[in-house]
């Protein structure tokens, strides 16, 4: 089988907001899931994952710009700073969708939101332009909410599925379990051969995100 991308992207709040232990435990959380990506990329030789970043503040800049493979990755930590511009980081993103530059053979791409904010420009206008690419419609998506702040109806939208819920990061502990989940489920569910198919019969394969539990945290929450 030929190998395939499957590009996965960060979309991270970096606004004040994230100051202090939050954005401390986003740089810890995604460093240590980095070996978990390479894990399940070698578990599935056809599918060559590349990541990249894009933080979003008082605007939106790429962290990372060309996508990297995943084994050739090394995270740079992120530091917080202005509003919270989601509109503009999803514009970003859409730019990315469509072909070119993305090539007409790759897998599912995966988008990782993740925010402890309520925006604050035209975020709708952002997720249009990614529903208006014929990737932004197949990716698969996630969304993590860090604290009681984040906004979960926005994240809720950008899933674009009923059925998929936002991860709830209110602590330490549920950030790390949440950036985990998201950087190794939907990398699998993503890297299944589905994108692309001429075959109608073929479905993507369910995938839903982890309850997670916070049974001995209770004196580190956000």
């Amino acid at each position: 089988m030929a190998n395939r991308p499957v590009h996965f992207i960060w979309l991270l709040d970096c606004s004040y907001s994230m100051l202090g232990e939050k954005i401390g435990q986003l740089n810890y959380a995604i460093r240590e899931a980095i070996p978990e990506m390479r894990s399940v990329a070698h578990d599935n030789p056809a599918a060559q994952l590349l990541l990249r970043t894009i933080t979003f503040s008082t605007t939106a800049r790429w962290h990372h710009k060309d996508p990297v493979a995943v084994d050739d990755f090394t995270w740079q930590d992120v530091q917080p700073d202005g509003t919270t511009n989601l509109g503009e980081a999803l514009h970003l993103v859409a730019g990315e969708l469509r072909t070119p530059p993305m090539p007409e053979r790759a897998l599912k791409p995966v988008i990782a939101l993740v925010s402890d904010g309520v925006p604050t420009d035209d975020w709708r206008a952002g997720l249009k332009a990614i529903d208006a690419t014929p990737w932004g419609r197949k990716a698969v998506r996630v969304a993590i909410a860090i604290g009681s702040d984040a906004d979960r109806s926005v994240l809720q939208e950008f899933l674009a599925n009923p059925e998929l819920r936002p991860l709830d990061a209110n602590s330490p502990k549920q950030l790390a379990a949440a950036i985990r989940w998201a950087s190794t489920a939907a990398v699998k569910a993503a890297s299944q051969p589905v994108a692309g198919s001429a075959d109608p019969a073929v479905k993507p394969a369910p995938y839903a995100p982890p309850v997670l539990s916070d049974d001995d945290d209770e004196d580190d929450v956000w």
